[in-house]
This record gives C-alpha cells, sequence and structure tokens, in this order.
C-alpha cells in the first residue's frame, strides 16, 4: 500500500508539472486583464516544434529552446491581434489555438508520418533522489523549486508584477500614473506564453518522448479552468493542479487491481476531468475577476 502511494504521489508530480506551467502562464497573463485561450495550442505547438527541432538537431535542449522561441512568437502574434488590434480576446484565443494544432498536424504529417513513421527522441530521464516521490525530470524540480516561487515574487514583489496588476484592474488609472499599458500587457503576454511552451516541451521532451495526434489532451483548457479554480491565487492554482494530478495517476494504478478490470475505462478515464467540473462548481461564484478583465485598452 505504502508503494502504490508513493507511485501515485510521485507520478502525481510528473503529471503536475506541464498543468502548473500552464496555469501559471495563463495566471500571468490574466493579470493584465488579458484572457488567453490560446493555452491549448500554445502548449501543442511548442510541443511539436521542440520534438521536430530535437530529433533533426539530436538535441533536447535545442528542442526545448526552439519549444520556447515558438511558444514567444505565437504570444506576440496573440498580443498583436488583442492588445494593438483590440481583437475579441476569445477569437484571438480559439483561432490561435486552431492554428496551431492544425499547423502541427500537418506539419509532423508531412515531415514524419508521410511513410508511416513517428516522431521520437530519446527524452531526459528522471533524477532519482530515492523512491518514487523523488525520482522525477529536471523540469519537474525546476518548476516546483524555483519557477513557482520566482513566480510568485514576480507578482508580489517585484516592479513589473505591480505594474502588470495595476493595468490588469485599471488601466486608465495606471495609464495615467505613467505605466505604459501596451508594454506591460505584451510583457505579460509573453511570460505567460513561454512557460505554456514549457509544459507543451515537457510532455514530449521528456514525460513521452514522441508526438502524436492530441498528445495536449485538453490539459491546455484545464490550466484555464485552474486559474479560476485558484481565484488567480498560485497557491489555490497548485492545489488545484495537485488534486487534478492525483486523481489521474489514482485512475492509473486503479486500472492495474484486479477489483477495478471491470470498470469501463472511460469512466476511470474522466474522473480527473469531472473533478475540474466539480471545482469549478463549487468555486465558481462570486470570482473577484482582475478589474479590466477581458477590456482591451486604447490610450486617447
Amino acid at each position: 500500500m505504502i508503494d502504490i502511494t508513493q507511485e501515485i504521489i510521485g507520478s502525481s508530480l510528473r503529471i503536475a508539472t506541464p498543468l502548473a506551467l500552464a496555469a501559471l502562464g495563463e495566471l500571468v497573463t490574466e493579470k493584465s486583464g488579458v484572457l488567453n485561450l490560446g493555452v491549448e495550442g500554445i502548449m501543442y505547438g511548442s510541443a511539436f516544434v521542440g520534438i521536430a527541432t530535437a530529433a533533426h538537431t539530436g538535441s533536447l535542449t535545442t528542442g526545448l529552446i526552439a519549444a520556447l522561441v515558438t511558444g514567444a512568437a505565437a504570444g506576440l502574434i496573440f498580443a498583436f491581434l488583442t492588445v494593438t488590434l483590440g481583437v475579441n480576446q476569445h477569437v484571438a484565443g480559439l483561432g490561435l489555438t486552431l492554428f496551431m494544432i492544425s499547423f502541427s498536424n500537418s506539419a509532423n504529417r508531412i515531415m514524419f508520418t508521410s511513410d508511416g513513421g513517428q516522431v521520437r527522441v530519446d527524452p531526459w530521464r528522471p533524477i532519482d533522489f530515492g523512491g518514487p516521490i523523488f525520482s522525477q525530470y529536471w523540469i519537474t524540480y525546476a518548476t516546483f523549486l524555483f519557477i513557482v516561487p520566482l513566480t510568485w515574487w514576480l507578482m508580489r514583489r517585484s516592479g513589473l508584477g505591480l505594474k502588470i496588476r495595476a493595468v490588469g484592474e485599471n488601466p486608465e488609472a495606471a495609464d495615467v500614473a505613467g505605466i505604459d499599458v501596451t508594454k506591460t500587457r505584451y510583457t505579460a503576454i509573453l511570460i505567460g506564453s513561454i512557460y505554456m511552451a514549457a509544459g507543451g516541451a515537457f510532455i514530449t521532451l521528456a514525460f513521452v518522448g514522441s508526438f502524436t495526434i492530441n498528445i495536449i489532451n485538453g490539459r491546455g483548457w484545464v490550466a484555464l479552468a485552474l486559474v479560476i479554480f485558484g481565484r488567480w491565487k498560485i497557491g489555490r492554482l497548485l492545489a488545484g493542479a495537485a488534486l487534478f494530478s492525483l486523481i489521474n495517476a489514482g485512475q492509473l494504478q486503479l486500472r492495474l487491481l484486479p477489483s477495478f478490470s471491470n470498470v469501463p475505462f472511460e469512466i476511470l478515464l474522466a474522473l480527473p476531468y469531472l473533478a475540474v467540473i466539480i471545482g469549478l462548481a463549487v468555486s465558481g461564484r462570486n470570482i473577484p475577476y482582475p478589474g479590466a478583465y477581458l477590456k482591451p485598452y486604447k490610450r486617447h
């Protein structure tokens, strides 16, 4: 029983890694008053570009850099559409997701699967400090030991974080105070998109080591839900990611138990997503959205 518990906790940390990265990125973005529904697409495109680059160069590090650059480029496109042109944020985000997914699938088919093959790389291996819980990928360690505290400091203690929160609450007042609203929102979207890209790259370069259709499997949408569930607070967001990941890891272990052999696979697979829906239903009332949420700003 202890071994199973340790396996579940260890697996949940790996499952939570891309969710935490993507959700933190969306949190930074939304704190500036911008909703980015392109999370799934940015993760998807970055996952493909990362592994495609790694496969051609033989370097996982180069693949990771390419994935981050892809995420940054997608973020800048989204920022140009929503911040500069004032395009509806829902439309721009959904359009970005559709484009990144279709582009990645088409490129994958042309580059790797036209002859029936599949792109694969030898992924990063877990670093074992003893036992299933402490046998994790370096990106997992970096996420929870470095990126999470850094993001908390960025949003709560840094001058940039203060600007992002000010712009997200009242861009007019921020503008009067001398804050460049456009630059701040661009910066928040760029930072958030790089986080999302890191989450996508983790899946192909560490967790899986290959690219298949629908590889992100809705993680981007779960990340969006986690931001709302967490009410734009990092601690609550991580708690939501931990809950989703524990249920996900648990259902994977349950499938191996004889007593659950007759339970339909689809029911166990749906458990973590059902938990997200219930969590949103319970915590979704009286949510304190940022004051300028979804509101474009043009300086007069």
